[in-house]
């Protein structure tokens, strides 16, 4: 039996640590279920790029860090800030001026809803790399395995991954006075913007999700654009 016809009866080992893998980097149940599943499905379809003598969990935990990534690029006005932002926090960092709040940043951080919210205003890539190595406990190495890069830019993106997540969290306060009033925060919105499109919401949540994306001033465009195009 060759390598690519043994997989399918390889698969179902993996299907949990896949899983697990998946909802670190999604931290929402239901993509991660999503993932996983797309995740099978890809490597059923490239089933002759399989080879024993590798690792099936690390080939199938590349194949669903690319199917991310690729979600996210489709998404990637979604992400409040790009490597321009990113670039200009590290600048911030540089200077001998700059400060946060440590107490506060570390008070927000225990809060799941601050620490989610800040989070999803990360880039994938450098919220993944994030996750994966302050959360997964991941080695740097490892990161730059997964995702094909080498180990001074994997470097570079957890080093902005957390000078930015920090600040998010130190400016936590002055976000939350934007959106006072707002319906939902940006990560429950963000999360339920699928579901609203295939109408499977339940009716509240979706009046909440689109007076959100009304008046919440921190959601990109897209998803009110999405918002647009559903009901036209």
């Amino acid at each position: 039996m060759t390598d690519h016809e043994a997989l399918p009866g390889l698969l179902e080992a993996e299907i949990q640590p896949l899983y697990r893998f998946c909802l670190t980097i999604t931290r929402d149940e239901h993509r991660a279920a999503d993932l996983a599943q797309d995740t099978l499905a890809r490597a059923l379809e490239r089933s002759d790029q399989f080879r024993a003598e590798g690792t099936l969990g690390a080939w199938l935990r590349q194949i669903a860090h690319r199917l991310a990534i690729d979600h996210a690029r489709r998404d990637s006005r979604i992400d409040l800030l790009d490597d321009a932002h990113l670039e200009a926090i590290e600048r911030r960092w540089g200077d001998d001026d700059y400060t946060v709040d440590a107490a506060v940043v570390a008070e927000r951080a225990q809060l799941r809803e601050e620490l989610e919210d800040a989070l999803v205003h990360l880039p994938f890539i450098y919220r993944s790399t994030v996750l994966l190595h302050d959360v997964a406990q991941w080695t740097l190495p490892e990161i730059a395995r997964l995702t094909e890069i080498s180990l001074p830019a994997a470097k570079q993106r957890l080093r902005r991954g957390r000078m930015a997540l920090v600040s998010l969290l130190a400016d936590g306060h002055e976000r939350r006075h934007t959106i006072e009033g707002v319906p939902l925060r940006c990560w429950d919105a963000r999360r339920h913007v699928s579901d609203y499109l295939d109408g499977l919401l339940d009716p509240e949540v979706a009046h909440g999700l689109e007076a959100h994306l009304a008046g919440c001033p921190t959601c990109p465009p897209l998803y009110a654009a999405l918002v647009g195009v559903h009901d036209h």
